[in-house]
């Protein structure tokens, strides 16, 4: 089962950003399944650095749109991206050096954030776009 399904509410608008908000979706949820996986060392390890590079390379696409268009919500946008990608990082920290790192928590920070970002930032952002 997919971690994260896609919702057209999720659609921005934008064919650029909706599409690689479903090849993120899709590369998180490959992630999930390879958790369960006896091998999980290096494959988590090679998904979380594809998500971290595709995330930090979609949001710059977000805050490009976000600055032509002149975005009233760029700043908190923006924010919210950096404090998104720490988490990341911050879960990529943890779990090379093994200081914690659950098929549970991970499921349960990815979801969140993911799904959320989306629910919020993005839906808000969508509006202004249209």
């Amino acid at each position: 089962m997919a971690l994260i399904e896609w919702k057209d509410e999720f659609a921005t608008g934008v064919p650029d950003v909706d599409s690689e908000h479903r090849q993120l979706i899709e590369l998180i949820n490959a992630l999930h399944v390879s958790l369960t996986r006896e091998d999980v060392t290096y494959t988590v390890m090679d998904f979380l650095g594809q998500i971290y590079a595709r995330i930090s390379g979609h949001f710059a696409l977000e805050e490009k749109i976000m600055r032509e268009r002149r975005y009233d919500q760029y700043d908190d946008h923006k924010t919210d991206h950096e404090r998104l990608l720490d988490e990341l990082r911050d879960i990529m920290d943890d779990y090379e050096e093994h200081a914690y790192f659950s098929d549970e928590e991970f499921t349960r920070v990815i979801e969140s954030w993911f799904t959320q970002h989306f629910k919020t930032r993005d839906a808000r952002l969508h509006k202004h776009l249209k």
